[in-house]
Formats: C-alpha cells, structure tokens, sequence
C-alpha cells in the first residue's frame, strides 16, 4: 500500500464532476437532485459536470466505472463527488483502474454505499472525505443545516485542522422526495445529548480508516479492498456509521466480532461510532423506541470492543453518517481524539 496523501483542493469557480457509482437516483427523484445542484453553483461556487450514468438507474458497473475514469482523468475537474447512496457499488471495484486514479488524484466526496470507493482510494494511497452527496445534504430540503455546509466547505476548499463540533438538536426523518411539498420547509429536528466518551484517558491521532459498517462487512465477506495484514491499520482511527436499513444490535455485534476475528478491531485505538440512525420510511419509530434501538446498538459496540479491544478510546453520537446535521470526516486523513479535553479535530 502506498503512503496516503492529500489530493490538490478545488478553489470556487472550479468544476466538480457530479457522479452516481452506486445508484442512479438524480432520474427518478429530481427535486432533491436539482436543489443540490442549484447549491454547489450559487453557495459553493462550483461548477458540476455530469456523466453518462449520473441520472440513469439502469447503468450498468462498467458504465460507473468509466465515469469514474472521466471524473478522475478530465484534467478541468477539480473534485469529484457522489449523487446519492445505493446498494451494488462493490461490483464496480473489480473494473477500476487503480493506475489511473493514482496518476490523477481529486478529493472525493460520498458515503454510505460510497465506503467502497472510498476505501479503494485508501488503498491506492489517495486521502478521500466520508460525507456529502448532492442530494442527501446538499438538496436537504428548506437549507442545508449549517454545520454540514460548514463543515463541507472546509472539506472543500481548505487544508489543515477542523474541530468536530458536537450538537443539540438532530434529525433522522425523511419524507418524500417525489412530493415538491417535502422541501417547503426544514426537516425535524429533536432534542439529543453531545458525544458519549468511552475510556477517555489519552489522547490519540491517527489516518481515518472505516465508514458505514453494513458496507464493511460486505467488503469482508467479498475479502476486497480489506488489507489482509491487519498490521497495515495499527494506529488508525476507525470511524463507523450505520444506515436506515437499520441493522439490529446482535448483528452490530457479530459485524465487529468477525472483524475482532479477523484482527482488526484491535488495531484501532480509537472509535468515532456515528450517531445511530434510528428511523426510516419503512419503520417510523417513535422517540422512545428510537432512544433504544441507539442504546443498545451502543451496548452492543462496547460489547465487542470489550473481547476484543478492552483499551480502546470510543466516542458515540458522532454525527458522521445517515443523520442530520452531518459532518465530513477525511477517510484516511488525520484526525487527532483528544479524550481528557473531549474534542476531536480532522486535517482536511
């Protein structure tokens, strides 16, 4: 594996290649996609450039990975960033060409299903950034929350420190992104507590490595982009995050015993665990049963960090993943946990 560096950083007025290498959601739910395309232009100053597969649902993975070439190969295009989320985009690794995406590096920006690209970038030894879609965050219905779009915008455009920042309110409840009503107005938002620390007695800094834990343990199951020598991530920084499919507590855990297993949990002595996502359009959860499916997914954790890496640092309620606001953290970039201070500051 090579050394991780940081690629160049767009400037405003740059164009950012807009692709979709898990689904292609822009073609059947535009409001959101339109909305987050309107943003990058008027707030962030970019310019998006489209490709074949962005708006085509029934693209096929060689047709994701030849955007993802022309995204990574156009020399105009400063940064490249994801449409949306999906479910398949590991059958796209198997085409890329890492030769070429490490001749022409670009920051990359997506999650959720997007852990597949970020984590082969990883291995090529190119630093992405884990947050920000165009039509999740950047088409959020009313405005984009502030947090996010600061923290996106220092993800964007600057290099150096960024303090995480923890919050009072969240949200984790859609509507419908076919219903023009839907971005009348802000989604709700409802009282939370900041992080919750887990054996904060040192300070640890690290490259990120992790993403959304369902996407990982695809990953391990298909043993790719997973670096057999566990040793490749002693001293990192594992960062997890789970989604509205809304994986129970006990398989929470067997995901993280596999990995234990395998020999990786230990290597990390630090865990930034997402806030828990908790409701869906599937299964609407009410506050109270949305308080427990969080504390038992934490139980759950501390559970497998307690077989197989009772030392390691772990700060909960982290919003880097499929909740409201949410934060980028840099995938294989530094990010410093200070526990006897509770802050945690990502390099971008």
């Amino acid at each position: 594996m090579p050394p991780l560096s940081y690629p160049p950083k767009p400037r405003p007025g740059d164009r950012i290649a807009v692709i979709s290498p898990s689904s292609g959601l822009p073609g059947v739910l535009p409001l959101p996609y339109e909305l987050g395309l309107e943003r990058l232009r008027k707030d962030f100053g970019l310019v998006p450039v489209e490709y074949p597969s962005t708006r085509r649902m029934d693209s096929t993975p060689r047709q994701r990975a030849d955007d993802i070439h022309a995204a990574f190969a156009d020399p105009s295009v400063a940064a490249v960033i994801a449409s949306i989320g999906g479910d398949d985009q590991i059958t796209v690794l198997p085409l890329l060409d890492r030769a070429l995406l490490r001749a022409h590096p670009k920051p990359f920006f997506g999650w959720s299903d997007n852990t597949n690209l970020l984590a082969y970038l990883w291995n090529t030894g190119i630093v992405g950034y884990h947050g920000a879609s165009v039509m999740a965050e950047l088409g959020r219905p009313g405005a984009m929350h502030p947090l996010t779009a600061a923290s996106l915008r220092a993800a964007l455009f600057t290099s150096g420190p960024y303090e995480l920042s923890p919050v009072e309110t969240y949200g984790d409840e859609g509507a419908d992104w076919a219903d023009p009503a839907t971005f009348d107005s802000e989604p709700v938002m409802r009282p939370c507590e900041g992080w919750w620390w887990h054996r904060p007695e040192r300070v640890v800094e690290g490259a990120s490595w992790g993403g959304n834990l369902e996407i990982l343990s695809w990953l391990l199951m298909a043993d790719r982009e997973i670096q057999r020598d566990a040793g490749a991530y002693d001293g990192c920084v594992l960062f997890l995050e789970t989604s509205e499919e809304l994986p129970t507590a006990e398989e929470v855990f067997r995901i993280l015993r596999t990995m234990g297993e395998r020999g990786l949990l230990q290597r990390f002595p630090a865990l930034l665990m997402g806030r828990a996502k908790a409701w869906s359009l599937e299964k609407r959860n009410d506050p109270e049963t949305k308080a427990r499916y969080a504390r038992e997914q934490r139980a759950a954790v501390l559970r497998a960090l307690e077989a197989y890496a009772p030392e390691t640092m772990a700060v909960f309620d982290v919003d880097l993943g499929h909740t409201d606001p949410q934060q980028v953290i840099p995938y294989g970039g530094l990010v410093r946990v200070d526990g006897p201070a509770r802050r945690i500051t990502v390099t971008y």
